[in-house]
């Protein structure tokens, strides 16, 4: 058949039958029935989406008071109604691009029969002729429809098979869409250069309005623009912009909307658009020092069905829980104690606001500038919420503590301190001169003989920890840090890829765990403290108020229940007793520096060699871990004063760390006016320690049998009498350090020997240097008293002891 004799069918159908009539008797050569009826369907699939009308938006992350962040989007495009469009921007698109757009039926029969006759005479497709409805078919199927570049190409390929295909789909739209339905989706889609979708950014971006606020001239040129975005782009080619707005001007007169005056008026006006293009930053990088949150946010979607994609597919809007009080001060915070310049170190802080129900992030940053610009210290690495550093050090102490809490021991146990401490069976290494298959520490300082475990953890020496974590046990340890906030230490491969940190570290009984040597996720461990400040309460680290769509309807995020993580009496005892770390420990000074007035919890913490430094305080308002480490490729030890890397470190725990979390306490509420809870007394002597302390004074038969009803078993040693009665207890103590059930008590039983008393110059009474050659007789303090009276008086304390536990 004839190019003509096919144009006069075709002709002759569409006439008689109209367009989608005529477009059904166009034969498709070589598509099967079932093909045809694949395309049929995805055409009704595609209608259905032409008619509902969504499209890629601008997805926009807030601070918790709703001030916008970042934005995130594939298009830059902000969905209006018909009323929110200016009319004269209707009636400029209408009369340059479709003039007879409220007469034709979707197809505009006239310009089509006119195209066809020039395209199939050239073999080819020479025009368009397309109507309003047609070319929003078109473009949907190119900018929203399309997952890749064939599928690009397909939808604007110069076909007639395909221009055919758009008559029908445009001609269907025209029965199912009123006309300014279809025009006020058409606006909403087309692009208009420099990156702006949609009539609503095009006025943003070029006059800084919006759409319902566009003059006549300007609502003309950005009609002018549809032609060609890119070469009618006022900026780059501002002549050809020019006459292209003035054409529109003129099509305006034509059909009615402007006289002549008024248009040759407008003519001469400049185009009057905004010095430069007012685009949109494109991600986190528009959030500066908030990228690092606003990361950790997009992560925390993420893992819950939200993906980044699906952000920059729709419109959403994320309100996080960012607090910009309590960021600013983190911020000023880490970058006043870290230079964000500084060589191969970096100090990151993360707020989180303690609760019972929920654990909201209130702030996290990092000293260095959140952006890709490495020459400028910059980084977008998630440096406050990933496994980093060189470990926390001694803030690992205070798991070790609340073991010992949890098994019975009291903040008032005395502690041996040792110089030096030799453990057999908790790994390898350590201080120098070791001896094989044993595990040496030694404290970095002076202290007593012994202390309270209160007092060590204030002045933090190394050993008693070390002793303590061997009596308690190593997985009880690392379970209690995991429970706590540590749950990254418990993913599969986090130690080599293959293990765990938490299941390497117990498979290998290793007690260095209670220093801190391992790498650590500060958001983590200020986590630790919120969870410890509610009471032994874990919940996951919260960076989202709320999430709602495009419709302003709240989705679901499915978070995960919050857990009692450890004993809410022993969460409160322990943070009890990390109080003093302020008032006499190594916290100390950095308090008074900082003129804290403010009731809080505080554990310092530096690692072997300086190599990094943390500080974990918080109250029932604010939670925090200021963490320095090495964050080049070369690690180093650690200066102070400024931080720097350097040959020998002097960076510790309750330096720049400690005043990083003063400075921005102070300037929070919520921090300076944070309680600490009241605890049960009897974690001051220790439930264990308290049967211990019931039998010193007892003879030892009656020392034995009241331990043996507990069901303790019983071993003796000899020791100096101490003014106690040959034979009776001087001391108990636990065999392995902590009292547990069917455990083994030492009872240390008096040999009768006075201790040789001291001369002392305050005294006038003379005092013998002499050992006494008998054995004294007790003092009897009480009249008419026996020994007899006093054991059977112990007897009934213990007897009441036992009932009330």
């Amino acid at each position: 058949m004839s190019v003509s004799k096919s144009l006069a069918k075709i002709l002759a159908a569409t006439t008689a039958a109209g367009v989608v009539g005529a477009l059904a008797l166009v034969p498709v050569a070589g598509i099967s029935g079932v093909a045809l009826a694949r395309t049929n369907e995805t055409m009704q699939s595609n209608l259905s989406d032409l008619t509902t009308g969504d499209t890629p938006g601008v997805t926009t992350i807030t601070d918790a008071t709703g001030e916008p962040m970042a934005w995130l989007f594939n298009q830059r495009r902000y969905e209006v109604s018909g009323e929110d469009i200016a009319v004269s921007m209707k009636q400029a698109i209408v009369s340059v691009e479709d003039q007879r757009f409220y007469e034709h039926d979707g197809v505009d029969i006239q310009g089509t029969a006119r195209a066809l006759v020039t395209n199939l005479a050239a073999g080819g497709v020479e025009q368009g002729a397309s109507t309003l409805n047609q070319q929003y078919v078109k473009n949907y199927l190119l900018l929203i429809d399309a997952a890749s570049e064939d599928e690009q190409a397909a939808a604007v390929e110069q076909s007639i098979p395909r221009k055919l295909r758009e008559m029908r789909m445009a001609a269907d739209l025209d029965r199912e869409l009123s006309k300014d339905e279809i025009l006020t989706r058409y606006l909403n889609l087309v692009s208009f250069g420099n990156h702006a979708y949609g009539i609503e950014a095009a006025a943003q971006t070029y006059f800084g309005i919006s759409a319902a606020e566009l003059s006549v001239p300007q609502s003309a040129m950005l009609a002018g623009m549809v032609q060609s975005s890119e070469a009618l782009n006022p900026y780059t080619n501002p002549e050809g912009a020019t006459a292209r707005r003035n054409t529109v001007l003129q099509s305006m007169v034509s059909n009615g909307h402007l006289d002549q005056a008024t248009a040759d008026a407008y003519a001469a006006e400049p185009l009057g658009v905004l010095e430069s293009p007012a685009t949109l930053p494109n991600g986190c990088i528009a959030a500066d020092d908030k990228g690092f949150f606003c990361d950790y946010a997009l992560n925390y979607l993420d893992s819950k069905g939200i993906s980044y994609e699906m952000l920059r597919e729709d419109a959403y809007t994320i309100t996080t829980t960012l607090d910009p009080q309590a960021q600013e001060a983190a911020h000023s915070a880490v970058t006043t104690a870290v230079d964000p310049m500084a060589t191969g170190v970096a100090e990151v802080m993360n707020v989180i606001e303690p609760g019972q129900d929920s654990r909201d992030i209130l702030a996290m940053t990092s000293s260095r500038n959140y952006g890709l610009d490495l020459d400028a210290g910059e980084t977008v690495l998630p440096q406050p919420s990933s496994m980093v550093g060189n470990g926390a050090g001694s803030v690992f102490k205070i798991f070790t503590a609340a073991a010992a809490l949890d098994q019975g021991m009291g903040l008032d146990t005395e502690l041996d301190v040792p110089t030096r401490y030799e453990a057999q069976g908790l790994g390898n290494g350590g201080a120098a001169n070791c001896p094989a298959n044993t595990y040496c520490v030694e404290n970095s300082g002076t202290y007593p003989d012994q202390m309270t475990l209160q007092d060590a953890l204030a002045l933090s020496p190394n050993t008693p920890f070390v002793q303590l974590i061997g009596a308690v046990g190593v997985s009880e340890v690392v379970d209690i840090a995991v429970n706590l906030g540590l749950r990254s230490y418990a993913e599969e491969g986090s130690y080599d890829g293959e293990q765990s940190i938490a299941e390497y570290t117990k498979a290998a009984n290793l007690g260095s765990f209670t220093l801190g040597p391992n790498a650590v996720n500060p958001l983590e461990l200020a986590n630790v403290g919120a969870t410890l400040a509610s009471s032994g309460r874990w919940c996951e680290p919260n960076p989202i108020a709320k999430v709602t769509d495009r419709d302003g309807q709240e989705v679901f995020l499915d978070r995960p229940a919050c857990e009692d993580a450890l004993d809410p009496d022993v969460a409160d005892a322990l943070t009890s007793g990390m109080s003093e770390d302020l008032k006499t420990g190594t916290g100390s000074r950095a308090a008074q520096n900082a003129g804290w007035s403010g009731e809080a919890a505080a554990k310092t913490g530096t690692t072997e060699s300086h190599q990094s430094a943390a500080f974990l305080g918080f109250n029932s308002g604010f939670a925090s871990a200021p963490y320095i480490y090495n964050d080049g490729t070369t690690v180093s030890p650690l200066c102070s004063s400024p931080v720097r890397q350097c040959s020998s470190g002097n960076l510790f725990g309750g330096n720049e760390p400690a005043a990083s979390w003063f400075q921005t306490a102070n300037q929070l509420p919520a921090a300076l006016n944070g309680t600490l809870p009241d605890y049960d007394s009897k974690f001051d002597e220790g439930t264990s320690q308290a049967q211990l302390e019931a039998v010193v004074g007892l003879s030892e038969s009656n020392a034995r049998s009241s331990l043996e009803r507990f069901g303790y078993s019983v071993t003796t040693r000899t020791v100096t009498g101490s003014f106690m009665p040959r034979g009776y207890v001087v001391r108990a103590v636990a065999e392995d350090g902590i009292l547990r059930d069917g455990g083994t008590v030492i009872l240390e039983i008096s040999d009768g020997v006075v201790p040789t008393p001291t001369a002392t110059t305050t005294t006038s009474t003379p005092t013998s240097t002499e050992a006494p050659t008998s054995e004294p007789e007790p003092a009897d303090p009480l009249p008419g008293v026996t020994q007899e009276d006093v054991d059977n008086l112990r007897e009934q304390l213990l007897d009441a002891f036992r009932g009330n536990n």
